[in-house]
């Protein structure tokens, strides 16, 4: 059995869908953390962190003399900054 949309316009449907898509990642609470009394965001400690275990990953490689490996670093550091922090995130403070 098909779905019918009632006789409202695609227009409209779709609308209503894009509405709820876009406030659907809306919540109840604040996503930061209490540090002696102040209030800082999750993802500045998710940077942080992203950016101590690049080091800790880069540090390992020149002990290692692998660093040659991570070629161009302009464009490799950078993005494995990005994707550290992002998986700190999802490990963390995924709610």
């Amino acid at each position: 059995m098909p779905l019918t949309t009632g006789g409202l316009p695609k227009r409209t449907i779709g609308a209503a869908v894009m509405a709820t898509v876009s406030i659907s990642g809306c919540a109840n609470y604040s996503p930061s953390l209490n540090v002696l009394g102040a209030y800082f965001p999750d993802w500045l400690f998710c940077i942080v962190a992203g950016v101590v275990l690049t080091i800790v990953i880069y540090l390992m490689l020149k002990r290692f003399e692998a660093d040659h490996l991570l070629a161009p670093p302009a464009v490799t550091y950078p993005m494995l900054v990005a994707f550290l922090s992002l998986a700190v995130w999802l490990m963390l403070f995924q709610y």
